[in-house]
């Protein structure tokens, strides 16, 4: 298993998002109302950051062509992608965030 930090729990607020880089792979660590979710951090229709889109709700929509994920699941919502995103596990130990394959 391979695990990194992420940050203080606390100091991932509702609607926030951190990028750490787990085994070589951005991933984008979002709080959705209290919940964690992880998933790659590159859209999959072309290579563009998500830490660095727009997040409402449990969605998540690419800055630069406007695809849009769904946060729990990496489901993809709109085009032009087609391809979901791969998801990670989080966990929260004391007040530690981690991410984890």
């Amino acid at each position: 298993m391979v695990r990194e930090r992420v940050g203080a729990a606390a100091d991932l607020k509702p609607g926030g998002v951190a990028r750490v880089v787990l085994d070589g792979h951005a991933v984008a660590v979002f709080n959705v109302d209290g919940s964690f979710y992880a998933v790659s951090d590159t859209c999959t229709h072309e290579e563009s950051s998500l830490a660095d889109g727009y997040i409402e709700d449990d969605i998540v929509e690419c800055a630069k062509h406007g695809a849009m994920f769904h946060i729990p699941t990496g489901e993809v919502r709109s085009l032009p992608a087609t391809r979901s995103l791969r998801t990670f596990r989080t966990t929260v130990e004391g007040d530690d965030l981690y991410v984890e394959e």
